[in-house]
This record gives structure tokens, sequence and C-alpha cells, in this order.
């Protein structure tokens, strides 16, 4: 059984209610940084804690048969009994890097104890976990580091992450994230992509003013040339006479009386393909394209589409053309269309899939969150073809199911 639903279906220790009924009364009370020195020292140093109620607590649950599976949803959901505290006010949420921070420093003494060598191990596979790897991410949302364009190329990926709000719910939360987590996550999603279509609609407007009028500031990390082409390519008429926002709608509409899902495929194929450049749309690309779509969920080929159906496609098209999943993080087919169709062209394909199906848009989130966890150590210069495909991301949601609009 997942260690995750281990730990949800059993029923939670006396131990573990002593830890939490006391970080959680604690910071009802003190202060963040006598609260950080608390929690480095009973979970960091693991030495000397002034509560022995409290220590002996940890230390049953160390010892315990579940602990090398569990201790990490322990270890999490204390760090989260500060942190939804403190996200509640706004003047304290500097604390939470702090907090965060401790897990990157080393222990100040030797561990002579049994006790304390345990507690450590296993703080040390804390750091290694899905969980820490969400708090890290956290920690740089709301650090506000967000690099600019003339910031060092070698800093890496992951303190870009503020930029992109669309990952945030995939990268700040895992499976054991509470109601109350996923709450917080959300509406910093919406302040940060609220504050980001703000000013790409300054941004817009200022570019169809005079030449002599002052120019807005551009939001993104494209150069103007390429965010202007982005722009157009997401909100003009990409065929001459129709928007992506335009053709899926007619696609969709003329789904409804598409004979069988067979023949809706073979009609999706050219929907996806007909605003590809001819020369990269007739070659290897597009015979594999054709072969996926006739391979997916073939027993279904005699019926008449369905919501159902559309949806499972979008998700397997989405697998095939982005990622599959963060144990298969390949995806040669991506790399593909981005080097030789184009990002910006690459990202409008993506966007005719989810403008047909709106409710595949989180799964496309999913899809570049497992991009961005597994580069997101890497320098950003080595992997700017995904800094700039997450860019292009922002622009084509905003423009198209967000508040920013292009007359």
């Amino acid at each position: 059984m997942d260690s995750w639903l281990q730990y949800y279906n059993r029923q939670t220790t006396l131990q573990e209610q002593v830890l939490y009924a006391h970080f959680g009364a604690r910071v009802q009370v003190e202060s963040p940084k006598i609260l950080i020195d608390h929690f480095r020292q009973l979970f960091i140093e693991g030495i000397g804690y002034s509560n022995a109620q409290v220590w002996v607590a940890l230390e049953k649950i160390v010892f315990s048969d579940f602990a090398e599976r569990e201790f990490k949803f322990i270890l999490n959901r204390s760090c989260y009994i500060l942190i939804n505290q403190w996200l509640n006010q706004p003047k304290l949420q500097g604390a939470i890097p702090r907090l965060i921070g401790l897990f990157e420093s080393a222990p100040t003494t030797p561990a002579r104890a049994r006790t304390t060598q345990r507690l450590r191990d296993l703080v040390a596979g804390f750091t290694q976990s899905e969980q820490y790897r969400a708090l890290r991410q956290l920690a740089q949302v709301l650090s506000q580091k967000s690099e600019e364009k003339n910031s060092p190329e070698a800093k890496p990926l992951v303190t870009l992450i503020p930029r992109y709000p669309c990952l945030y719910e995939h990268c700040l939360l895992t499976n054991d994230s509470t109601d109350e987590q996923r709450q917080q996550v959300r509406l910093m999603r919406d302040k940060a992509q609220g504050k980001f279509e703000v000013n790409l609609s300054k941004y817009i407007t200022y570019q169809q003013l005079p030449r002599h009028s002052q120019s807005g500031k551009n939001p993104t990390l494209l150069s103007n040339e390429q965010l202007n082409f982005a722009i157009k390519q997401f909100t003009g008429k990409v065929d001459g006479s129709n928007t992506y926002r335009d053709l899926a709608e007619q696609f969709r509409t003329y789904s409804r009386w598409t004979p069988s899902y067979r023949t809706f495929k073979k009609e999706f194929y050219e929907y996806l393909t007909a605003s590809i450049d001819i020369k990269y749309s007739s070659g290897q690309f597009s015979q594999r394209l054709y072969q996926q779509l006739q391979n997916t969920l073939p027993q279904n080929d005699s019926q008449k589409l369905s919501d159902v159906l559309l949806l499972g496609t979008c998700r397997k098209l989405l697998n095939f053309l982005v990622v599959e999943s963060p144990q298969q993080p390949t995806h040669y087919i991506f790399g593909d269309l981005t080097s030789n169709l184009g990002i910006t062209p690459t990202v409008g394909v993506l966007l005719k899939i989810v403008l047909l199906c709106n409710q595949v848009k989180s799964y496309l989130e999913q899809r570049f969150a497992i991009l961005f966890n597994h580069y997101e150590g890497c320098a950003k210069d080595k992997v700017y073809w995904l800094v700039e495909s997450l860019e292009n991301l922002n622009v084509a949601f905003s423009t198209n199911l967000g508040s920013v609009h292009v007359f």
C-alpha cells in the first residue's frame, strides 16, 4: 500500500497529537523568531528540547514501526501548523522561507544519543521527499525573488517559480496537503495570475499607442519581439480568418455531428495540424501524431464522441506531446516540436487542445510541472527552452482563458 494511504487510513497516535497540539498552541502566542528557534532545537539539533513531554512523544514517533515511511508526513504537517497561521498574516509571511531554510542547515553538535541520530536520519530522509520539494518551492514563491532579465543565467530554474502561477497547485501541493493549504495556494495563484494579466494588459495597451507614447514594461522574460509574436499568434487570425478560439468553437460544434469516434480522431488530427508549418507537418511528426491518435482508445472507435472520450483523448495526447509522468520524464516529442516548429507555435498546438476541452487545462499545467520539477536544479540558461515555453504558456492562457483582451 502507498505510504500516504497508510498514513491517511491509520488513526493519529497520541504522540502525534501531542506534537501537533504543542505547535498549534505556541503559534498562537509566540513570535516567528522564537518558534523557528524551538523548531530548530527540536527537529534539527534534536538535543535538549525545553518541553520534556514533546521530546518523549517525538522519541516514540521516531522509533515507531511506521516512522521510516510516514515521518515525512508528520514533519510536513508540523511545518504547516506554523505556515498556515503565518500565511494568514502578511507581515509574518517572511518567516516561512526562514522556517523552511532550517532544513538546509546542519546541526551544530554531533549526535551522541541514539534518539538524536535516528531523528537526524529521518529529517535527512525528509529533505529527499516530495513534501520538502514542495516546501522549498513555496519558499521561493513567498520570497518573491523572481529573476529579472539581467539576473545571473546560472541561477537555478526553481528561482523562477513565482513567475508561473499555472504551476502552483502542482508544485506547491502534495497528496497530504490539507484543504486549508490548497485554498491558500489557490489564493496565491489567483493573485499572481491577476498581477501578470494586469501588467500584460498595460503592455498591450501601450503597444497600440503612437510610437512616441510611453512604452509599457514587458512583464515576461521574452524579448519584446518574441512577446509581440506570441500575442499575435495567440490572439490573431492564425489561418487568415479565425483565431484559435474561433477554430476551437467551430470544431467543437462540428464534432457534435461526427458519426463515430474513429472519424473524430481523423478530424482532430486535421484540426491540430492545420496551423503547423507544412514543412514540419508533412514529416515524421505528422505520421507519429496520426498514429498516436489512431491508437488512442481504439475499443471506442465505433461509438459516438462523448465528453469522457474527448477528455481521455486530450489527456493521452498531452502525455504524447509534452511528458507522460514523473516516473517517465522523457520528452522527445516536445523537444523536437520546440526545436523545429518553434516554441510559440508549439504552445499554440497545446492551446488548441485546451480550448477544445477546457477540463484538460489543469492536466496540461501538471505536464509542465513535471518538467519544471525534473529540471528545477538546472541553471536557467541550460533549460531556456522550458523557460520560454512557460512564458509563452502564461501569455496563451492570459489572452485566451484570462482577463486580457486584445482588440
